[in-house]
């Protein structure tokens, strides 16, 4: 069996930086026409001054030859500057502004610790249509971890779709029936980008036969429910659903301590074809893909194509990173693959 679409794009994705970035963008380089790149370095990409210097970084680590694009995003914290914010999206150099709640993930502690604090800059997005990025978790103690997304929409997000209602956002890593319904009910102000991992796992496949630290990711991996959802979601055409693989490389040594990410570019394409195979709707795979996204941050869609094959092959385990002893795990690494990009 094989399939031709066009080029698909990661709306959400960590290349790290240093010697991490130089060792995994080959694998989005080769299957994606362009991504958007998480600012949570350490320091933050937190001005267009560090995302001119982040995308060049980028630009230098594709392979020879490579067309990618790597599309950056704006780092919000309580006292971003909405000029430079305008300018740097004027520019081109701002694909669009991402919410990290303080403490909510990886690299986030320099996040908002209220967002009324951040409204000026919302109110300049809105005026200008820049895109809002959401890690969208409700970090207070007296939420469950299971149940931040679905928090953070009552508590923070129907607020704020209510008072910005020409803000285009979006939410995302999905990871809840609850996320899903609320973007179907808020689109087309309101996308959603979902990962091939919240497409397969639940939180049996992580807790249930011995705890698997490798699948901590955030938001966390929910139930059968939840990826039922999810799956319905990503395989419906539905315009309000596009990709994002959330793709987080860590060194061994941090992902065995917990600390949330799964490096999943290696196998991404592929999974989402072997999730749209078993719902029976492999017609629907370019639209989730190669189109969505793009005309949600009104993009052109890609020009060029990648072909898929039916041909079993086996993901590496692991990825060496440049420096002693350094490796990241690949999701389903070891694992024999169903679906191969062949060109």
């Amino acid at each position: 069996m094989r399939l031709t679409i066009r080029k698909p794009d990661d709306w959400h994705l960590h290349l790290r930086d240093g010697a991490m970035l130089k060792a995994v963008m080959p694998f989005t380089a080769k299957h994606f026409g362009r991504a958007i790149l998480m600012p949570n370095l350490v320091p933050p990409v937190m001005t267009t001054k560090d995302a001119v210097a982040y995308r060049e970084r980028a630009l230098a680590a594709r392979p020879p030859g490579s067309t990618f694009t790597p599309l950056m995003t704006c780092y919000l914290r309580d006292d971003t500057d909405p000029d430079d914010v305008e300018r740097g999206f004027r520019d081109g150099v701002f694909a669009g502004v991402k919410l990290y709640p303080a403490h909510a993930t990886t690299n986030s502690a320099a996040g908002v610790t209220d967002i009324k604090k951040t409204y000026r800059v919302l109110e300049r997005m809105e005026k200008i249509d820049m895109p809002f990025l959401m890690h969208g978790e409700e970090v207070d103690p007296d939420v469950d971890i299971f149940d931040r997304e679905a928090a953070f929409i009552e508590r923070k997000l129907i607020p704020l779709t209510r008072s910005f209602p020409g803000l285009r956002m979006i939410l995302e890593h999905l990871s809840s029936k609850e996320g899903v319904d609320f973007v179907r009910s808020a689109a087309p102000q309101l996308g959603g980008t979902i990962t091939p991992y919240h497409l397969v796992l639940t939180r049996t496949d992580w807790l249930g036969h011995g705890l698997k630290p490798y699948m901590y990711v955030m938001p966390v991996i929910k139930t059968a429910r939840d990826r039922d959802s999810l799956r319905k979601a990503a395989t419906s055409g539905e315009s309000c659903y596009f990709l994002g693989t959330d793709s987080a490389p860590h060194p061994v040594a941090v992902n065995v301590n917990g600390v949330p990410g799964m490096f999943n570019s290696p196998v991404a394409v592929a999974t989402y074809a072997r999730v749209f195979e078993e719902e029976g709707a492999l017609d629907k795979l370019e639209a989730f893909a190669s189109i969505n996204g793009a005309t949600h941050y009104k993009m052109p869609v890609n020009t060029d194509t990648i072909t898929l094959e039916k041909i079993p092959w086996v993901a590496p385990e692991e990825v060496k990173v440049e420096g002693p002893d350094e490796r990241a795990l690949v999701y389903r690494g070891g694992e024999t693959i169903e679906w191969k990009v062949t060109s």
